[in-house]
C-alpha cells in the first residue's frame, strides 16, 4: 500500500472526477455533435499534456510501441468514450453512468480469457448473474417508457458496446504493457484517438452542426482540463500499478456521484425501481471484485 501511494491517490482523483463526467458530456451533447465534440476534446488534452510532459523530460515512445499505444487509445478512448457521448444524446446521463458500473463485469470475463488471467468461481458467477439482473430492472422499466423512441434502444446498444471496448483496451494495456511512462502513453493515446473521431465527426458532416453555447463550452472546458489531462491521466496511471479488476472498482463511485447530479442538476428522474437497480448493480460488481481477490490469492 505505500510503495503504490500514488496509485491510490490516482485511483480516488478518478473516482471523482469520471462522476462528473456524465453530467458534462449531457450537457455538452445537447448542443454539439458527438464525435466532433469528443474529437476536439482529445486534440487540445492530447497535446497540452504531451507538451507539459515533454518538458518535465518524460522519454517519448518508441516507434515499435506506437502499436500497442494506438490500439489502447483507440478502445478505451475512440470507441469506449466515443459511444459513452453518442449514448447520452438519447439516455440520460445517470442511467449511461449506471449502466457503466458494469464495467468490472467486462473486464473480468476479459482477464479470463488471458492463459495467466483470473479464474471464474462462484463468486463472480454471482455477481455476474446479480448486475445483469439490475441492468435488466433499468432498462426493462424505461424501455417499457420509452417504447416508441427507436433513438433510445440506440442509447442501450452504443453503451454497450463502449463497455466491451472499454474492457478489452483494459485488460489489453494490462497484459500487453509497453515500456513506457503511462502519462506519456495516456497523451499519445488521446492525440491518436481524437484524429480518428474528429476524422469521422468531419466526414459525418458534424462540422455544420458544430456551434458552442455557454454552458457547452463550459462542459467542453472541463472535460479538455479536468476530465481529460487529470481524469485520464488517473486511470492510466492507476491501471499500470494495480490490479485492474481492482482500478475498475471507480465504477462504484461513479454512478452514485452521475445520479445525484443528474437528478439535481438537469432533473433526471430518480426512481426507487433505479434507486433498487443501482443497488444490486453494485453488489454484483462487490462480489465480482470478492471473487476476483479470491481467485488471485488461491494462485
Amino acid at each position: 500500500m505505500k510503495k503504490n501511494y500514488k496509485a491510490y491517490i490516482a485511483w480516488l482523483l478518478l473516482c471523482i472526477i469520471w462522476g462528473t463526467t456524465y453530467l458534462a458530456i449531457k450537457v455538452g451533447v445537447s448542443d454539439l455533435p458527438p464525435l466532433l465534440f469528443a474529437g476536439f476534446r482529445w486534440l487540445i488534452a492530447g497535446p497540452i499534456f504531451l507538451i507539459i510532459l515533454y518538458f518535465r523530460k518524460v522519454e517519448l515512445p518508441r516507434l515499435k510501441d506506437l502499436k500497442q499505444i494506438a490500439i489502447v487509445g483507440i478502445c478505451l478512448l475512440g470507441f469506449g468514450n466515443g459511444l459513452v457521448v453518442t449514448a447520452e444524446q438519447w439516455l440520460p446521463s445517470g442511467l449511461t453512468s449506471l449502466m457503466f458500473s458494469t464495467l468490472p463485469f467486462w473486464v473480468v470475463l476479459g482477464e479470463s480469457l488471458v492463459p495467466e488471467g483470473i479464474k471464474i468461481n462462484l463468486k463472480i458467477v454471482s455477481g455476474l448473474v446479480l448486475g445483469l439482473s439490475g441492468v435488466i430492472i433499468v432498462i426493462w422499466k424505461d424501455l417499457n417508457l420509452n417504447q416508441f423512441e427507436v433513438s433510445y434502444y440506440w442509447g442501450f446498444i452504443a453503451a454497450l458496446g463502449a463497455m466491451l471496448f472499454w474492457a478489452f483496451g483494459s485488460v489489453y494495456s494490462k497484459y500487453k504493457a509497453v515500456k513506457i511512462n503511462p502519462l506519456m502513453s495516456a497523451s499519445i493515446q488521446m492525440i491518436i484517438a481524437g484524429v480518428a473521431q474528429t476524422v469521422l465527426g468531419l466526414s459525418l458532416g458534424e462540422f455544420a452542426e458544430f456551434s458552442f453555447t455557454t454552458e457547452s463550452l463550459y462542459a467542453f472546458l472541463y472535460l479538455v482540463f479536468v476530465a481529460s489531462i487529470f481524469g485520464y491521466g488517473s486511470y492510466i496511471y492507476a491501471i499500470s500499478q494495480l490490479p485492474v479488476s481492482f482500478v475498475s472498482t471507480y465504477s462504484y463511485i461513479n454512478p452514485i456521484i452521475a445520479l445525484i447530479l443528474g437528478w439535481f442538476v438537469l432533473d433526471e428522474p430518480l426512481s426507487i425501481e433505479i434507486l433498487f437497480a443501482a443497488v444490486v448493480i453494485l453488489l454484483g460488481v462487490y462480489l465480482v471484485k470478492m471473487g476476483s481477490i479470491v481467485n488471485k490469492v488461491k494462485n
